[in-house]
Parts: C-alpha cells; sequence; structure tokens
C-alpha cells in the first residue's frame, strides 16, 4: 500500500477528505445541470424550487424560519415569498402564536407542481442511472445513506455566520 492508502474498507484519512468534498462537489455540479436543462417548468428556478421543497419539508413557517432553512436574509426571503405566492404557490394563514405574524406553506397548486418537477428530475436520473453499468449503480447504491446523511445535515438551520472582515449578514 502507497503513503495515504487506506485499508480496503477502511474510512478515508482526514487528508483524504477534502479530495473526497472535491470530487463530490465537482459530481453534483455536473449532475445539477443535467436535471435543470430538461425542465418543462422554465418560470421554476433553482432557487424557487428550492423554497418550495423547503416549505414542503418544513412548513408551515414563519418566513424568519424560512429564511434561516434556505441560509439566506430576511428581506431575501421575504421578496421570494412575495414571488412564490404571486405565482400562486402558496398559502398565508395567521401564526396562532402572533397575530402579527403569518405562516406560510405550500398550496396545491404548489404541491402538485412540486410533485411534477420530482417526477420529471428522478426519470431523468433514473435513465441515466440505468446506463451505469451493474457494478456500479451497486456502488451507488451502497453510497446513498452516506449521501442522505449529509443531505439531512445541509438541511438543518445554522447560524448565520459573519462575513470574514465585515459585519454580520442580516
Amino acid at each position: 500500500m502507497t503513503t495515504g492508502e487506506n485499508a480496503p474498507g477502511a474510512p478515508p484519512a482526514p487528508d483524504q477528505d477534502a479530495e473526497l468534498a472535491g470530487r463530490l462537489r465537482a459530481v453534483i455540479q455536473h449532475l445539477l445541470p443535467l436535471l435543470r436543462r430538461q425542465s418543462v417548468h422554465g418560470d421554476l428556478t433553482p432557487s424557487r424550487l428550492t423554497a418550495l421543497a423547503v416549505l414542503s419539508a418544513h412548513g408551515p413557517l414563519r418566513i424568519s424560519d424560512f429564511a434561516a432553512r434556505m441560509n439566506i436574509a430576511l428581506s431575501t426571503a421575504s421578496r421570494m415569498v412575495d414571488l412564490l405566492d404571486g405565482c400562486g404557490w402558496l398559502a398565508r394563514r395567521p401564526d396562532p402564536e402572533d397575530q402579527r405574524a403569518s405562516l406560510i406553506s405550500l398550496n396545491d397548486d404548489g404541491q402538485r407542481l412540486l410533485c411534477a418537477v420530482r417526477r420529471e428530475t428522478t426519470g431523468i436520473l433514473a435513465a441515466e442511472i440505468a446506463g451505469l453499468a451493474a457494478d456500479h449503480r451497486r456502488l451507488l447504491c451502497d453510497a446513498l445513506p452516506a449521501l442522505e446523511e449529509l443531505a439531512e445535515r445541509a438541511q438543518r438551520p445554522r447560524p448565520r455566520t459573519p462575513a470574514p472582515g465585515g459585519p454580520p449578514r442580516r
């Protein structure tokens, strides 16, 4: 075994984590455009689709909680909510804990749109996966639990951190 290699089945050494992360990032960057460019929903940008997915998974939410889950500024979240509402994809109702605030969630049209896009992109990706060799499909299947854990961690709200050398973002 050469320097920097691990025993078969052993987890990557810490110095290999950065290489693994870089390769995973590159793969994701190449897969996302594949899914986006074939969509028939031209008005549904990646950020709008992410917003719909966040509301589907975590709604109803206050706009501040939506902003935290999206990792965007409150003003940006407000504009996004207004846009999604203008497209007819959201429902708003008063927050029972604070009548001055409102809760946002997907309405039936928003949920149907999200389901349609998910079916469409799943079909596109399934066709690509079907073209892989059987051993690569098995490896992909074996990697899914780790990828799902990464995705779950990425969806957790994170405290906003100030940019290096600048004031905190709001």
